[in-house]
């Protein structure tokens, strides 16, 4: 199987950079008010192409150090292909519906750092299932401008209507009377997580993927081996300091 190289354009850097220097020294103003200008330039459309690769993105936190991980997969087969983490420095507080200004840096470094383009990648985390309709999904996707899925455990804000217990079930998740997402069932008899929109891609597609990457657990493949490894590799991080 060829795999293609991921190439990033400038164009998306002046962005990076703005989101870079403010978690440097940003009040929480500042940061909603990021989010009410980046909210306007996301992307709902259909993925038009083949899916070939899905990258699943999760970041562990340990103090004031944050490690990203980047799992590519196959798709549909589940095969990973390759593994990107980073690390870094955590500035900025952890504060419901600012996630991306915690850790939307060190995660873009793992993205940044990957050889195979996935077509589009779930996040652990909201998309425009957000008081702002800016998740970290829809954040990351918006200044990196590709297609992002947000598959959160918990909500962060709406309300929905518990699905059939059955897996592939599904209810809408409404926040001031619209559609943000659906609270998706993905393994028979358990909770369900919450899937939006992040940016570039339709709500019906991200349903399709999620459940299509769902094996024998409730999480999507990609973010579990994702979530995995960013906490192995962040425990190994903090053994070496002690």
């Amino acid at each position: 199987m060829e795999k293609r190289r991921f190439l990033y354009t400038k164009r998306p850097l002046s962005a990076f950079l703005e989101i870079k220097l403010y978690v440097m020294n940003i009040s929480i103003e500042k940061a909603k008010r990021i989010q009410k200008k980046l909210s306007k330039k996301v992307e709902i459309l259909p993925l038009r192409s083949k899916i070939s690769y899905v990258g699943g993105v999760d970041v562990s936190v340990k103090g004031d150090v944050g490690v990203a991980c980047v799992v590519v997969m196959d798709y549909p087969y589940l095969r990973e292909v390759e593994v990107s983490t980073a690390k870094k420095e955590i500035r900025f507080p952890y504060i419901p519906g600012l996630l991306s200004f915690r850790e939307g840096p060190v995660i873009i470094k793992a993205i940044k750092n990957l050889s195979v383009k996935p077509d589009v990648f779930i996040f652990d985390g909201q998309g425009i299932a957000h008081p702002r309709g800016i998740g970290i999904a829809t954040h990351v996707g918006v200044l990196l401008k590709i297609s992002t899925i947000g598959c959160a455990k918990s909500v962060l804000c709406g309300i929905y209507k518990e699905p059939d217990i059955k897996k592939g079930s599904w209810s809408p998740l409404i926040y001031n009377g619209k559609k943000i997402g659906v609270a998706l069932r993905t393994r028979t008899g358990v909770k369900p997580v919450f899937v939006s929109v992040g940016n570039r891609i339709e709500l019906e597609q991200c349903i399709e993927i999620v459940l299509n990457c769902c094996t024998k657990y409730r999480l999507p493949e990609p973010i579990r081996r994702a979530h995995i490894i960013a906490g192995e590799k962040n425990k190994r991080h903090e053994a070496a300091l002690l």
